[in-house]
């Protein structure tokens, strides 16, 4: 990792990230919560670094970016195609979730040369893409996450409680109507997972790479196999791309 200040803006969480003597130091943060970004940011003493900023929900992300200016020196946002070293093989890149294109930057320089790659991103919602053998993106598909399903379960029914999916791979059948719940929703977003993967791998006669990120990457983890887990997936991509966009 460079000497920059990375931040990954979320929605329902922020990831701050700087580099330190074991590789990088993570702080996850709330979106709504300047007094916590102003302790994090003393903590770390942040202000003599530059900042690159990027993320899934651009009012938070431009907020942040605009609380940031007067403290540092320097505030990179990386929200474009453009901006990214990494061909869209799509109509409309720039409707693409930022995120989603910054993970196939950061997978591209992992998987094997050739051999495509699976992108899954479990997070408020879940996005599994496909990167093909040249490295382009080629889009994927998109359903709620863990947290959306619960929470869609408890708004729209008379009965059922909210309910977080807080154990990996939760036994079935469930004795109680909490348990079955957390058990619902953590096996049709691993199973959604597992088809979506299922589908795109089995559209190719070569070995994929299967890469997972997000929020409850480690939690679905287990049910994902054999995915390689790697959380900083999206700051590495964007690492990548603010390095790339300097250079241009």
């Amino acid at each position: 990792m460079d000497g920059d200040f990375l931040v990954d803006v979320g929605n329902s969480r922020i990831k701050w990230a700087r580099p330190s003597a074991t590789g990088i130091e993570i702080a996850i943060l709330p979106p709504d919560d300047p007094s916590a970004w102003q302790k994090q940011f003393n903590a770390w003493q942040a202000s003599s670094g530059s900042w690159i900023v990027t993320g899934a929900n651009p009012p938070v992300r431009d907020r942040l970016s605009a609380w940031l200016r007067p403290l540092v020196s320097a505030v990179a946002v990386i929200d474009a195609p453009e901006d990214l070293p990494l061909l869209v093989k799509l109509e409309q890149p720039g409707h693409v979730g930022i995120d989603r294109l910054l993970n196939a930057v950061a997978a591209n320089t992992r998987r094997e040369p050739g051999q495509p790659a699976v992108i899954v991103d479990a997070g408020s919602a879940v996005t599994v893409d496909w990167v093909d053998g040249d490295g382009a993106f080629c889009g994927g598909a998109i359903f709620p996450g863990l947290r959306l399903m619960g929470k869609a379960l408890h708004d729209y029914t008379a009965l059922l409680p909210a309910i977080e999916a807080k154990v990996p791979m939760p036994e079935v059948p469930a004795k109680s109507t909490p348990a079955a719940i957390e058990a619902g929703i953590y096996w049709a977003v691993a199973g959604g997972i597992g088809k979506l993967v299922g589908r795109l791998c089995g559209q190719q006669a070569q070995p994929t790479s299967i890469f997972l990120t997000g929020g409850d990457a480690s939690l679905l983890a287990p049910a994902v196999l054999p995915a390689v887990l790697w959380p900083e997936m999206t700051l590495e991509g964007a690492r990548l791309s603010a390095r790339f966009k300097r250079g241009k």
